[in-house]
């Protein structure tokens, strides 16, 4: 059963489920989600399915494909978070489809393209991307997708037609996903890396291979096209600010990505390992395609260091090849231990620092869901379940790391990330999140302000997250005009309450009535996370009555 391809899949989908779906609401929307579904919510609204607008002002930052994806689930389900994630979910599944099929068509064997899925599908940041209604997830799932359909083509005797367009229409998926940032951070250190060590024969393939890199430049330049006939001025000067983002924005030291193996979570230590690679080419069955999916790794790795901007999140592709290589240890325990083989002591001591860590480390996770419980975050009855499963999956650990069971050791660690993600989350959501947030997503009901304009004070700063609770655009005021944007009634968000902002010559014509002070701040006040940007004051202006 354990070699079984349908057996793999059915497993992949049931960890998928609750890597990616089970409880996905619980993560507050950070500001690029906001941003990603402001965008959708303003293209139903407003009708630009082109030309995307973010709170009013053009969005053409990034490229639409997931926003009109967000857009078409908001025609369906407006305001739904938990559906707009389940779109990323189901990205993620398909990025997990095809590390399977290319980890199968690099080593011809379907047992470590499993293990390699299931490294993958538990990998944090892999988790969090796809929980979240963002970019990232879609760009390197479309060319992971392109990637294994180009291999295939070229490797299978034939013109391969069908392979080669479906490369090319993915990657240029991928491009109106997030732009060129999969190409350079996937698709090139691959290609680099894959034809100077296989140095695949092209002959035959040069027409399937053309048409592929037409079809995909026909997919990914047809939108900026449009924006650059139409929209010149803007999109240039956009692209320009995001070139130049590059280079000037969140610029780190080349090697800030040191503790990329940390991205990895629980398989952390295991990545580091798996890449030391004069220990493990000597040993390994599959020696060639270790040394690919080890150096691919770390050209992927290389690359991104290579950029001044860097942020944690844009490591998302070095978790891919990442699970290739480790994926290649533990086939080589598995496949050791199952044959009885004699491993030298370094081996078994490998294996045994591995696992035993986390073995260890699992202990801690029952002391974690008594806390939760304690401080209200989870059911009695949820607790009991956890205290039962944790134990047992903590012994479970155990027994692998000592009685040399990598199958049982590799379980054991999906099964602790589905009763992590399936009870302990929502508790890790609930003790450590603002309790006495009052959030602006409640002026949606107070019925005097529906069909009202809202704005904000231009000399203030806006948090974006603030217009999406609010659900409707927060357009700028320059009060100092000491004129009202437009006819009264309308409504004002500020820092400071109103009374204390507007000028007399205004007060004279108004009256005001609060609404309230939101805080959504999704932190508590003892948090250093806390901040005054997201503390707002509404306040319905409308005209002075005369006496």
């Amino acid at each position: 059963m354990f070699q079984n391809r349908t057996f793999h899949l059915i497993v992949l989908a049931v960890v998928g489920f609750f890597a990616f779906f089970v409880h996905n609401g619980l993560i507050y929307p950070d500001i690029m989600e906001s941003r990603n579904l402001i965008t959708a919510r303003e293209m139903v609204t407003y009708d630009n399915w082109l030309v995307p607008t973010m709170n009013g002002e053009l969005r053409l930052e990034k490229p639409p494909l997931p926003t009109w994806i967000a857009s078409g689930l908001e025609e369906i389900s407006p305001d739904n978070i938990v559906l707009q994630r389940a779109a990323a979910g189901v990205a993620a599944l398909f990025l997990l489809l095809f590390l399977y099929l290319l980890g199968a068509l690099l080593t011809g064997r379907h047992l470590y393209a499993f293990i390699a899925s299931l490294v993958l599908c538990t990998s944090v940041n892999i988790i969090l991307a796809g929980r979240t209604a963002t970019w990232d997830i879609w760009c390197h799932a479309f060319m992971l997708a392109a990637i294994y359909c180009l291999v295939r083509g070229i490797t299978r005797p034939g013109k391969n037609w069908a392979l080669f367009c479906s490369s090319g229409l993915l990657m240029g998926l991928s491009f109106l996903g997030k732009g060129p940032v999969s190409f350079y951070a996937l698709l090139l250190p691959f290609l680099l890396v894959w034809g100077f060590m296989y140095k695949p024969s092209l002959k035959g393939k040069t027409l399937p291979l053309l048409l592929s890199a037409t079809i995909c430049i026909a997919v990914s330049v047809w939108w900026p096209l449009y924006l650059y006939i139409y929209h010149r001025e803007t999109a240039l000067a956009v692209w320009n600010k995001e070139s130049a983002a590059w280079l000037n924005r969140n610029v780190r030291p080349w090697y800030y990505y040191w503790k990329f193996f940390l991205e990895s979570g629980c398989w952390s230590l295991l990545l580091l390992t798996a890449l030391y690679l004069p220990y493990w080419r000597k040993r390994l069955p599959f020696r060639k395609e270790y040394l690919f999916c080890a150096v691919w790794t770390l050209a992927v790795l290389a690359f991104l260091s290579l950029v001044p901007e860097k942020k944690n999140r844009y490591l998302l592709p070095v978790l891919i090849p990442a699970a290739l290589s480790v994926a290649h240890i533990l086939y080589y325990w598995i496949v050791c231990f199952r044959e009885r083989r004699l491993l030298t002591a370094s081996d078994r001591w490998l294996y045994k620092i591995n696992s035993g860590l986390l073995a260890v480390l699992s202990l801690a996770l029952p002391v974690a869901a008594y806390f939760f419980y304690r401080e209200g975050g989870m059911t009695l009855g949820k607790f009991l379940l956890a205290a039962t499963l944790l134990p047992g999956i903590a012994g479970v650990l155990f027994y692998a790391a000592f009685r040399n069971r990598p199958v049982s050791f590799l379980f054991g660690v999906v099964l602790l990330h589905v009763v992590v993600l399936g009870l302990l989350l929502p508790g890790i959501g609930t003790v450590f999140m603002n309790r006495e947030r009052e959030s602006i997503h409640r002026v949606r009901t107070v019925p005097e302000l529906s069909g009202l304009p809202f704005y904000y004070p231009a000399d203030e700063e806006l948090r974006i997250e603030l217009v999406y609770e609010a659900g409707r655009r927060i357009l700028p005021w320059d009060i100092c005009q000491e004129a009202f944007p437009e006819p009264l009634p309308l409504v004002l968000v500020s820092e400071k309450r109103a009374a204390e902002l507007l000028p007399a010559s205004l007060l004279e014509q108004t009256e005001l009535r609060e609404i309230g002070r939101y805080d959504d701040n999704w932190r508590p006040k003892t948090n250093c996370r806390y901040s005054e940007n997201f503390i707002r004051y509404v306040t319905l202006l409308y005209p002075k009555m005369e006496k």
